[in-house]
């Protein structure tokens, strides 16, 4: 009797857990998501060498255009710390789609129009697209993953 007693308590607590709805995403929420893509962007822009250690998420996996294949954090360092000695960044606009925050991830879908000057003084602008998957690490996001590049 008294295992029965136990085994309704636990399915119970188990139900009370499994009821309890997901955590609302805030306005907060997709503030802080935004804010966090557009730190990315202008930590580049200036040429921070520190960015990726900093917003990647340990296990961070980026698939951008220019990339025969999906890169790690070491690999999306790498590459930027070179992109930055070839080019620097001058300005950038980003266009937001959409936001959608679940729980601690959020999905974010948009648009950038960017400008560079290279090496020898050329200014290319470039637009394109971006989908960022971020997750909540601590009271920061960090990005776990991305897509997107120029459209050209």
């Amino acid at each position: 009797m008294q295992q029965i007693h136990r085994l309704t308590i636990i399915l119970i607590l188990l139900l009370s857990v499994s009821a309890t709805p997901a955590q609302e995403a805030t306005a907060n929420d997709h503030a802080a998501a935004w804010a966090t893509v557009e730190n990315i962007w202008s930590a580049e822009e200036r040429g921070d060498d520190d960015w990726a250690d900093e917003m990647l998420s340990a296990d961070f996996m980026g698939w951008p255009n220019a990339s025969p294949a999906p890169r790690s954090k070491s690999s999306t360092r790498m590459w930027a710390r070179f992109n930055a000695e070839q080019t620097k960044g001058l300005t950038h606009e980003l266009y937001p789609l959409s936001i959608v925050v679940h729980g601690d991830t959020a999905v974010l879908h948009y648009l950038y129009t960017m400008a560079v000057q290279t090496k020898d003084k050329k200014t290319v602008v470039s637009n394109g697209r971006f989908t960022d998957i971020l997750v909540r690490d601590g009271t920061d996001w960090k990005f776990l993953s991305w897509h997107g590049g120029d459209d050209e």
